[in-house]
């Protein structure tokens, strides 16, 4: 996975609050492999009716082709563990996802696959999903958001902002800390022989 401090897209409105991950991606289609990408089953109940694609709904309409930012409401990603919610958003371009709250599991899981949850204040959001579509450029050293006229600030666990800058999943951000995982485990071996395999 590619680190990033700096992403700028065109942001879609997707204005709409609790949106979970079954209907971020529904569970019928979670045996596909992932080889062959999930972008196609992104809301996909959501997106049509009766099979066909409805005209209005947000990400349907010509000017979301191609964006990379997602600007929803309040509970984004709520619902079930599933990765394969993040995986839906990431495989149909989105890198930044900006809401008032989010499920707290989709947010590490979002992280791990170098896609940001970026929390902002519902006053915000508003303001942001009235200006859409625009470009926004997302600032991950300056935790900033900025365009459509506005400079607004996002909030991002420190740890989360680093892994995401550095490219980082759980085990990359573990192994970081090599060097004094292995100093410790010397250190234990010396004071406690006794609990070391022998030969």
């Amino acid at each position: 996975m590619t680190g990033w401090t700096t992403h700028k897209g065109r942001a879609v409105a997707l204005p709409l609050e609790n949106v979970d991950t079954d209907q971020l991606i529904p569970a019928r289609f979670m045996s596909a492999p992932r080889s062959a990408g999930y972008g196609g089953f992104l809301l996909h109940d959501l997106r049509r009716e009766e099979g066909a694609l409805r005209p209005a709904f947000p990400l349907n309409q010509p000017q979301a082709q191609g964006a990379s930012v997602l600007v929803a409401r309040r509970n984004f990603g709520g619902g079930s563990s599933r990765e394969a919610a993040v995986y839906a958003l990431v495989d149909a371009g989105f890198r930044v996802v900006i809401a008032p709250s989010f499920g707290d599991i989709f947010s590490g899981n979002a992280v791990n696959n170098g896609m940001l949850p970026a929390r902002v204040s519902e006053a915000e959001a508003e303001r942001l999903l009235a200006a859409c579509p625009t470009e926004l450029v997302v600032d991950l050293q300056g935790l900033r958001i900025s365009g459509a006229g506005e400079e607004i600030s996002f909030s991002l666990d420190p740890v989360w902002r680093q892994k995401l800058i550095n490219g980082w999943d759980d085990i990359d951000l573990t192994a970081s800390h090599r060097a004094a995982i292995a100093a410790y485990a010397e250190a234990r071996q010396k004071h406690m022989p006794w609990i070391w395999p022998q030969g």
